[in-house]
């Protein structure tokens, strides 16, 4: 009888489990060993990679690559956040380390994800409504922000930028920008944002917003050109600006602004005929990588840039070496190891699969590439 009752008991002690499991199963990180092997001690000790999912599939996921341990890390965030429903979100659009704290911004799930730096585990989410970019100064971090619902179109209202103080993880203050605002820097108690109105073609904005910071209020807007995205400071406090064009006859061009001498004010001085999707700044040199589509000839245009910033020369026309480049489809995201100046590209392939991540030297010949999640996309280094 004592045996039949244990029976039983584990009978419907196993029925009970079952029933109580949700549809939602939770994915193991998958490790990948690299040809670079580990490497103890080196600084910075790994670097983050985030992938945005195609758009409505709730696929965005959060890769590592340990370079202590000479491993890739394929989706962490699912297994060591295992309460968090729905896990990342829906298409992650940027990332960045503050402090302790890893921040991931998820654009169509319209909310900011803050992590430990060092562990991935999630300790809150800021809810921001189509947030696209991040970037931080002095205790704040800042996120522009479409504000209208995603593909609202021409009745898009103007976008604004947040501000979070990084202690409390408290929203702090909102200003309007331009529409659909992009990537932002900040330069002597100014942010500077790039104003895209990618919800309004053809009629792009083509302005960058200047917010002081101490009023947190947009006190001018700069004219550059149609569609703007990327927008980064090199170590001369000149800013970088990208214009993606209408992907018919006005072409991606690359913009250098600069402080007038006289009258302090920001200005426009210089442009390139150098198409930019995405770019990376490392001492005095500028990548920029491009996928362009154009309508008229339904195909795209790829380009890997090497810029000397001081001269403002290209240097060359394609800064891999190796002749490798043959093999990526999409080049998408750049990244530059802030140590040796390896250059790490990703292949987002045909955006509903896997994609790849490759690791150059900084002569631009290949070293290793490894599969990543759908659409790598930001990368961030963990000092």
């Amino acid at each position: 009888m004592s045996y039949f009752r244990f029976i039983i008991i584990a009978f419907v002690a196993l029925v009970m489990a079952a029933s109580c499991r949700t549809d939602d199963e939770i994915v193991p990180i998958e490790f990948e060993n690299l040809p670079c092997g580990a490497q103890p001690g080196t600084v910075p000790r790994g670097m983050y990679l985030l992938n945005e999912g195609n758009m409505g599939s709730n696929k965005s996921t959060l890769d590592y690559d340990d370079f202590r341990l000479g491993r890739y890390c394929r989706n962490i965030y699912a297994e060591r956040n295992p309460n968090v429903i729905k896990e990342l979100g829906d298409v992650g659009n940027d990332i960045a380390i503050y402090g302790s704290k890893l921040y991931a911004v998820i654009n169509c799930s319209h909310k900011v994800e803050v992590m430990d730096a060092v562990t991935g585990e999630r300790i809150t989410k800021i809810d921001i409504p189509n947030c696209r970019f991040i970037t931080f100064h002095e205790g704040n971090a800042y996120v522009s922000s479409y504000i209208g619902p995603v593909n609202s179109g021409y009745e898009a209202p103007l976008g604004g930028v947040y501000r979070i103080d990084t202690l409390s993880l408290a929203v702090t203050g909102l200003a309007e920008v331009g529409y659909q605002p992009e990537e932002m820097a900040v330069l002597d108690g100014r942010l500077y944002v790039a104003n895209s109105g990618g919800y309004r073609p053809p009629l792009y904005d083509n302005t960058v917003s200047e917010i002081d910071l101490a009023s947190f209020a947009q006190v001018r807007q700069i004219p550059v050109a149609i569609n703007l995205l990327r927008l980064r400071k090199d170590r001369y406090d000149n800013l970088w600006i990208s214009s993606r064009g209408n992907n018919k006859d006005v072409p991606s061009r690359l913009f250098r602004a600069r402080r007038n001498s006289s009258s302090g004010i920001l200005e426009v001085c210089d442009s390139y005929d150098i198409p930019c999707s995405n770019l990376a700044i490392r001492g005095d040199s500028l990548y920029s990588i491009s996928t362009e589509w154009s309508d008229l000839t339904a195909s795209n245009t790829v380009a890997y840039t090497l810029l000397d910033i001081p001269s403002g020369k290209v240097l060359s026309d394609c800064f891999i070496t190796d002749g490798s480049e043959t093999s990526i489809s999409k080049p998408y995201g750049i990244a530059l190891h802030p140590s040796n100046g390896d250059i790490y590209l990703t292949d987002a392939k045909y955006y509903v699969s896997s994609g790849t991540l490759l690791c150059y030297s900084r002569e631009g010949r290949l070293r290793w590439s490894v599969r990543t999640g759908d659409i790598p996309s930001a990368m961030t280094f963990l000092k």
